[in-house]
């Protein structure tokens, strides 16, 4: 299937991705950016913001959507890892930094302690940055989730990814109504926190299908929600069914910010979960908690 133009990204400015390559290389940091071969690099490393994405680079599960390597082995956590993310957030100068992990089904809490670990890290070098987390389900782990929502994200996101009819298909090890509570649960345990999620079109889903989850997420309380187009990273990957137009996508926007009134609804072919995820800041001086 050919992409079509609107699929199209300005060419990075190479330099500046140069020299946050450099420094994640120097400090041993992945992203989300890189490892799971996002469009969005050369704007994002240009802008000088980077999803971190920690306990990885291997995942515990095997999405067949996502670029991300699969590894079900037991492995330990990097107890440094948390001091050299906090580093290369200081040396950023980030206002906004997004922490995301591979799923660690390995581990009893899902990796909750990593998590808390970097959030306090960044907080004692950067006390004025925001912090984001994107996270995964933790198999339903409540009192994991427990241990990360007390160490008071500023957001905190869990991607619902697809249509509940294609979970067989797009996430296997994963489900919808679990997500779901996952949310819910975070906005009535700590209403101070902002919640997000996000969702990808062009698996096989159809338009309605795409308003019932926001529906559902905003039932469940979610403030942002995130809508890009899937790509498939090579072809051992789920295949791209359709290539939604950005009219249809405008046309997302426009029912989850009027109708549903999500506060921010961002909706676009190249959108991804942290795409423009700095704009929180605005958001929270406008709907203070």
């Amino acid at each position: 299937m050919i992409k079509p133009s609107w699929l199209r990204v300005k060419a990075p400015q190479q330099e500046r991705i140069g020299e946050l390559s450099d420094l994640l290389l120097d400090l041993k940091l992945n992203t989300v950016c890189q490892e799971a071969s996002c469009p969005n690099i050369g704007e994002c490393f240009a802008g000088g913001t980077a999803t971190f994405l920690i306990m990885g680079p291997g995942c515990t599960r095997a999405c067949p959507y996502c670029d991300i390597d699969f590894d079900k082995s037991v492995r330990e956590l990097d107890i440094t890892e948390p001091q050299r993310l906090g580093e290369a957030v200081e040396r950023m100068r980030l206002s906004h930094v997004v922490i995301t992990s591979v799923n660690r089904d390995d581990l009893a809490d899902g990796g909750a302690s990593q998590f808390v670990a970097c959030i306090n890290e960044i907080r004692t070098r950067s006390p004025l940055t925001t912090i984001e987390l994107l996270v995964p389900d933790f198999c339903g782990n409540w009192d994991a989730l427990d241990v990360v929502m007390k160490s008071s994200p500023n957001v905190l996101n869990h991607n619902i990814e697809t249509v509940p009819r294609l979970y067989k298909k797009v996430r296997p090890q994963a489900k919808y109504k679990l997500s779901l509570e996952l949310l819910k649960r975070v906005r009535e345990s700590w209403p101070k926190t902002y919640t997000k999620s996000g969702l990808m079109v062009g698996l096989g889903e159809t338009d309605n299908e795409v308003i019932e989850v926001l529906c559902d997420l905003r039932s469940n309380h979610v403030d942002i929600v995130t809508i890009g187009q899937y790509l498939s990273p090579g072809p051992k990957h789920l295949k791209v069914d359709r290539f939604v137009d950005p009219e249809q996508f405008e046309a997302y926007r426009l029912e989850g910010e009027n109708r549903l009134k999500f506060l921010q609804v961002i909706s676009s072919p190249l959108t991804r979960s942290s795409y423009h995820a700095g704009e929180v800041r605005t958001l929270m001086k406008t709907y203070p908690r």
